[in-house]
């Protein structure tokens, strides 16, 4: 009986059970990443174009490489699309590599979706493991590239440049980390405060500062205005008269 994986839902471990393997996946990223048991699961499917005599069983990374070189000739013929970033994960044993590529071979035989593996993002780094753990038991940059580059890729990979990118890749995914924890915890880190933030902003001190703000807008403005009417010469005022009204001598004595 197959052993739970985490990641690989119950559908699934059913499903892997009934196809009667001949080698019980206990360990998915191990047991996967030589493409015999996929060759197997495909060839319940495809007996014709699948023969399971063509694929050796072996752990070398000269086996997985020819396991996985038919494999890929078949997904071409039968149009099976299988992303590279998940097949070459699973070969170089990446965290959860060989669960995705499980799920998507469940999906395409039976044409049932998962919803563990709708719009999922490719990651198969140690990224969420490693920020599970505290923050002293997080690796270094060295570490982090020792995890997540096999040494399988640089040997099926002669390029220097990719590898280096890769490098440059887990370096920055690592420095990310660092700086959020920095964040997180800055006595840890020994991290003073700015001016700024050490500055205490008081709501009395804010509100006179806004009232001397418009008092001094309102000046500048009424004085604009005015000097705008003095400066004006062609304002023609019209006089106006006031009739005086007749008092006699009586009345005003």
């Amino acid at each position: 009986m197959a052993a739970r994986q985490p990641g690989l839902p119950r559908a699934v471990l059913r499903w892997l059970q009934s196809l009667d393997l001949s080698v019980c996946p206990r360990h998915c990223r191990r047991d996967f990443s030589n493409g015999y048991l996929v060759a197997e699961i495909l060839s319940c499917y495809y007996p014709r174009d699948i023969q399971r005599s063509a694929y050796g069983n072996g752990s070398s990374l000269a086996a997985k490489l020819s396991n996985w070189s038919r494999l890929r000739r078949f997904f071409a013929k039968q149009k099976l699309n299988f992303a590279e970033e998940v097949i070459d994960g699973t070969i170089h044993c990446k965290p959860g590599a060989a669960e995705v590529l499980v799920q998507d071979i469940y999906s395409m035989l039976t044409n049932r979706r998962l919803r563990s593996i709708q719009d999922r993002e490719v990651d198969f780094t140690d990224y969420y493991y490693q920020a599970q753990l505290p923050m002293a038991a997080r690796s270094t940059a060295s570490k982090a590239i020792k995890n997540n580059i096999k040494l399988t890729e640089i040997m099926t990979e002669p390029s220097v440049n990719i590898n280096r990118q890769k490098a440059n890749t887990i370096i920055n995914m690592h420095m990310r980390m660092r700086m959020q924890e920095r964040e997180e915890d800055p006595q840890r880190f020994n991290i003073k405060p700015s001016l700024g933030q050490r500055a205490l902003c008081h709501p009395s001190c804010t509100t006179a500062s806004e009232n001397t703000v418009s008092i001094l807008k309102e000046k500048f403005f009424a004085a604009s205005y005015s000097s705008e009417i003095r400066g004006k010469t062609d304002v023609h005022f019209k006089e106006i008269q006031v009739k005086q009204a007749d008092r006699s001598p009586v009345e005003m004595g």
